[in-house]
């Protein structure tokens, strides 16, 4: 009799540790990657707007993956190596950009070390790509929102450069003004780059994309 008890005890244990499993790792085979950027026709192609152009970029090489409007965000998903991608855009404006993060993290369940933020960066050459897995706001208001709204700076950035080239009190002039023609190609090239970062981010986590991009 003791035997057959403890042989059932052992098999609610192993349902339970499985059940535990499974939730894990469904949890942690999904990301969320936000692009940064602002609603709107005429900020589509402004230099602030680089986090949108770049998933637009990587939605138009993927068949059937369309971004539709849902709370807070335009919305795509994907499915990659038995991974689920979802691809958000704020509609928030970029000012508010946590409350979008937030909700599509809770909503599904998504752990911040599976969340990738795509900003745009001043400090950078244009076409630069650094990423990190912390830090600062460096005065990107965006950035700013999502700090405080989640309570941690300890999320991942792709810092995509815009360059700098602008006078001294012309910064958001810069920020909200069009790529040139020839940046445009410097930046749709890079969105390249990108979209190759997006599927190893998830697949093979930030350390080691980070290993393999950021000395590029």
């Amino acid at each position: 009799m003791l035997a057959v008890f403890l042989f059932f005890k052992y098999q609610i244990k192993l349902k339970n540790y499985l059940c535990k499993l499974k939730q894990f790792q469904k949890k942690h085979m999904k990301y969320l990657i936000i692009g940064l950027g602002n609603i709107g026709g005429e900020y589509a192609e402004t230099r602030h707007n680089v986090g949108f152009m770049a998933l637009d970029y990587f939605a138009k090489g993927i068949e059937d993956c369309k971004f539709s409007l849902e709370r807070h965000a335009y919305i795509a998903q994907i499915r990659h190596k038995g991974r689920t991608i979802i691809l958000a855009k704020p509609t928030t404006y970029m000012n508010l950009s946590g409350k979008a993060v937030k909700y599509w993290m809770d909503k599904e369940k998504i752990p911040i070390e599976n969340v990738l933020v795509i900003v745009d960066d001043i400090a950078l050459p244009l076409g630069t790509i650094r990423l990190r897995m912390g830090g600062s706001a460096g005065g990107h208001n965006g950035l700013e929102d999502i700090i405080t709204t989640l309570g941690t700076n300890k999320f991942n950035r792709l810092r995509f450069g815009i360059g700098d080239s602008f006078s001294k009190g012309k910064q958001i002039d810069y920020v909200l003004g069009e790529f040139s023609e020839g940046d445009k190609a410097t930046v749709n090239l890079k969105c390249d780059t990108v979209n190759a970062i997006i599927l190893s981010f998830s697949t093979i986590g930030m350390d080691r994309t980070m290993n393999a991009y950021n000395n590029k």
